[in-house]
């Protein structure tokens, strides 16, 4: 069994010899540099925890690197990003998603007929279209949207990926978009 300074200089020998390498692999598929930063020093934090947590030492340690770098460009890749509504400006430049949004949720004390109506109507269309969604969708968009839950907590509750989860809120969101488009114009371009 190697002693703890043994198993450091071996650590720090294979970052040395294997960084610029990795480094140049990395940043050819990411075009962002600091995401590759980022993989680049997630794949030495794996392989640091592979040495200290592994019974059986890695054999092919370059073939692992690269396994490695390759599986974590692939979920930076596929990591879901929440996509923003789009913002349409009326003729003065001023966002009309924001009025939009005000008018809807907001919290004002007596709104008025007109904004309960169409709080009521946006409401009862989104209520539709969110029966139309498969339970895991409509689940995942309720625990987020409607109740502020974050997605970490609900994976940690459910045992479901956070990937997982994010896919599934992505695709109730291009449903509701999709399902939701025409009102939202009617009501933004009324």
């Amino acid at each position: 069994m190697k002693s703890a300074d043994n198993t450091q200089q071996d650590v720090t020998r294979v970052i040395a010899e294997h960084r610029p390498i990795l480094k140049n692999f990395i940043r050819k598929r990411v075009s962002n540099t600091e995401d590759a930063d980022d993989i680049l020093q997630d794949v030495f934090y794996q392989l640091v925890k592979a040495y200290d947590q592994s019974v059986n030492p890695i054999k092919q340690v370059s073939a692992w690197l690269f396994r490695v770098a390759r599986n974590l460009i692939i979920n930076k890749e596929t990591k879901m990003h929440e996509e923003e509504m789009p913002t349409y400006r009326n003729d003065e430049g001023e966002d009309v998603l924001k009025d939009f949004s005000e008018i809807l949720f907001g919290s004002e004390a007596s709104p008025s007929p007109e904004t309960e109506y169409l709080r009521s109507l946006v409401w009862t269309e989104l209520e539709d279209a969110l029966a139309e969604l498969p339970d895991e969708q409509r689940e995942m968009f309720e625990l987020t949207e409607l109740e502020g839950l974050p997605v970490k907590e609900i994976s940690e509750a459910t045992g479901v990926p956070v990937n997982t989860l994010l896919s599934r809120k992505r695709y109730a969101v291009l449903h509701l978009r999709k399902r939701l488009a025409s009102l939202y114009e009617a009501i933004i371009y009324a």
